[in-house]
């Protein structure tokens, strides 16, 4: 636990997910029995209880959400806010219930399996620097760049894969949500960055995967079956 601290987290699930199969989106698709959103949740309050979560889902799904909560008798305290068009818009939704003397976390829901010691090492590094802590992972696959008539091999040992939660003093993000969306913004960390706040690296973890498409799902699924993780 973090003792004496202000913190939350804002679990995007605004999306609607549609690559990974189905005729729902994937955070509310079961793994091992249970929504992958459900998951999520659990994963920060079995980290520590106190922690405020704001979970940012579809306006037209809330009402299931709502039904699936009742059907696995869901009753973990999270606050619902709509998503919005990106998911740049859904973040900014979710920090307007965020008060700006906490340390927020921003969470892929489509990311269940985020450890406790993955959670714990981005907020004690954001809480002990005041910047942004992002957790990351070493790459293992051969890459190449592509310019415009050519690619090129990178050095995948300068390359890292960036996971979430990515953590940051609330009142600097949410300052940095007010710049006007931008495509290059895919993550919170470009967000920040691009408003002038230091971003510092920790280590991930290579069960922390992002379920997006119908193989992730079943690889989830069978992690879940075999206790895995």
């Amino acid at each position: 636990m973090i003792s004496e601290q202000h913190f939350s987290v804002v679990i995007v699930a605004g999306g609607k997910g549609l690559r990974a199969g189905g005729e729902i989106p994937k955070q509310f698709q079961p793994i091992g029995g249970k929504p992958i959103l459900m998951r999520t949740i659990e994963a920060f309050y079995n980290f520590d209880y106190r922690m405020r979560m704001v979970v940012v889902l579809p306006e037209e799904f809330r009402f299931f959400w709502d039904e699936l909560c009742e059907r696995h008798n869901f009753r973990l305290p999270h606050t619902l806010i709509n998503g919005g068009e990106t998911r740049f818009h859904s973040v900014k939704n979710g920090l307007s219930e965020i008060r700006e003397e906490e340390m927020v976390g921003i969470h892929d829901a489509a990311r269940p399996f985020v450890s406790k010691e993955v959670i714990g090492r981005c907020y004690r590094e954001a809480f002990d620097f005041r910047c942004g802590i992002i957790p990351v992972i070493e790459e293992k696959n051969s890459v190449r760049i592509l310019a415009a008539y050519e690619n090129r091999a990178v050095d995948r040992k300068k390359i890292r894969v960036v996971q979430t939660p990515q953590v940051f003093p609330a009142d600097l993000l949410k300052a940095a949500y007010e710049t006007p969306y931008r495509e290059k913004f895919t993550d919170d960390a470009s967000v920040a960055e691009d408003n002038g706040i230091q971003i510092r690296l920790v280590e991930g973890d290579e069960k922390n995967i992002k379920i997006t498409t119908p193989l992730d799902l079943k690889f989830a699924d069978y992690l879940c079956q075999y206790n895995l993780v």
